[in-house]
């Protein structure tokens, strides 16, 4: 057998090959080999017999609010990653905003990772965030380390953490395109979202009609629009109009440099079933209709959609009042993540092989973690997620490691239970037994 301190063995291994019975080596943290279920065991290798359970690579969640520091009653480092340790999330990289100060110049980001560093149970990267008036910042920020920077084409919700107009859009793409970098952005049209309906109110109808599949689709013919003209790296962030797939689809086919992400609660939550006051359903942009839906998974089907993420946005309680219009909008995921969209996906005849490659492979690639996480293949560190896909659970609200148990999915019966975490060849979680902090801050690859 290859170097090995540590052997995972299981029937089902999902591996860039494909599901196969597998021995996984591991030492010093990184997976050394991945061999056939019946190799020799090293002498003094420890080995530990998963069965039937499959082992995954650990997920990397590109779009989470961690709202640390600043915002620490909303969430926190320690909360957030112990949630999505739980849910066999591995890797996060945290989104600029809603945290104070905004990851928008070096020195913010110095004081936010100072606050993460003994508080983080995974791996933890960075967003910078492109303002109207912090273009200078950004190459500071990129060389750095962030993997990229967020943007708004429409009000964020927090005041220190402005939109851009189109101007502004044009000037911080042309900076980020001149270094290389990459821009993720909230794509919604303010004109439209202030020409559409605002009443208000406890009926989710209503919230749906103020947030219109318009507003995404002419943010995102914008957004292609910059991104032909600079020969500029761009993803769209939270994909939720299955109208625009047709654009996105032909600005793929004609070169342009365009990645998107949709979530588990457009891809699992219809706006049928959202009862009216519902608020803990409100998000931006909205969860809409079941006919939607389907589209967008024939769109994670066909390519056109890259990757699936979480967008964790928490809030506490309070702030999920029964008025659409005023409660704060977010949808906190981390924890259920997985099963949610193991759940619609084994319904829908996917397998567990595309669950990966939505949630890990590509996510790591967005983020160019992809020599380092994603996959189950030597030279990647050991970052594994051991799931029972056919066992199910209910989800107890109570049960949740969020700061604020807020969910959704509350009710819900769902598929896959993540019976161990690990990171770098280290349990780190396991039937809700948590070790200490074992989590690293990571930098973008220059």
């Amino acid at each position: 057998m290859s170097e090995a301190e540590l052997v995972l063995r299981s029937t089902r291994v999902i591996t860039p090959d494909g599901s196969r019975p597998a021995a996984v080596a591991v030492a010093d943290g990184r997976i050394t080999a991945v061999l056939p279920y019946d190799a020799d065991v090293a002498a003094g290798a420890r080995l530990e017999d998963l069965g039937d359970h499959v082992l995954l690579p650990g997920l990397v969640d590109t779009h989470v609010h961690v709202n640390d520091p600043g915002r620490t009653h909303w969430e926190g480092f320690w909360t957030a990653t112990r949630a999505a340790a739980a849910g066999g999330i591995t890797t996060l990289v945290d989104m600029p905003l809603n945290s104070l100060p905004p990851t928008t110049t070096v020195d913010h980001l110095r004081t936010k990772r100072e606050v993460a560093a003994d508080k983080a149970h995974v791996d933890v990267g960075f967003w910078g965030g492109a303002l109207p008036d912090n273009v200078k910042d950004l190459r500071p920020l990129h060389d750095a380390g962030v993997f990229g920077f967020k943007a708004f084409l429409s009000p964020s919700g927090v005041d220190e953490f402005p939109h851009l107009d189109q101007d502004g859009l044009a000037r911080s793409l042309a900076e980020i395109a001149g270094f290389g970098g990459l821009l993720i952005v909230h794509a919604e049209n303010p004109h439209h979202l202030d020409a559409a309906p605002q009443r208000g109110g406890p009926r989710y109808a209503d919230f749906l009609a103020s947030r219109p599949r318009d507003a995404e689709d002419t943010a995102i013919a914008t957004l292609i629009a910059q991104a032909r003209r600079l020969d500029a790296r761009v993803h769209v962030l939270h994909l939720s109009s299955s109208d625009a797939l047709p654009l996105i689809a032909g600005a793929k086919r004609d070169g342009v440099r365009i990645t998107v992400e949709t979530c588990p609660h457009y891809l699992t939550l219809t706006a049928e079933e959202v009862p009216d006051g519902a608020s803990e359903f409100k998000c931006c942009p909205p969860i809409r209709e079941s006919a939607n839906q389907d589209l967008l998974w024939q769109a994670l089907a066909d390519g056109t959609i890259d990757c699936v993420v979480t967008d964790h946005s928490p809030s506490t309680a309070d702030l999920k009042t029964d008025d659409f219009a005023t409660a704060w909008g977010g949808i906190s995921g981390l924890q259920l993540s997985l099963a949610a969209v193991w759940t619609e996906a084994r319904r829908r005849g996917h397998g567990l092989e595309d669950v990966v490659g939505w949630m890990s492979t590509r996510t790591a690639a967005l983020v160019g973690l992809d020599d380092r996480k994603g996959a189950i293949e030597a030279g990647r560190d050991a970052d594994f997620a051991v799931l029972a896909p056919d066992e199910t659970f209910t989800v107890d609200p109570a049960a949740l490691q969020h700061r604020n148990r807020v969910t959704a999915y509350a009710g819900k019966t769902l598929y896959g239970v993540v019976k161990s975490t690990w990171l770098r060849g280290e349990r780190i979680v396991a039937d809700g037994e948590f070790t200490d902090p074992k989590g690293q801050l990571l930098t973008r690859t220059p």
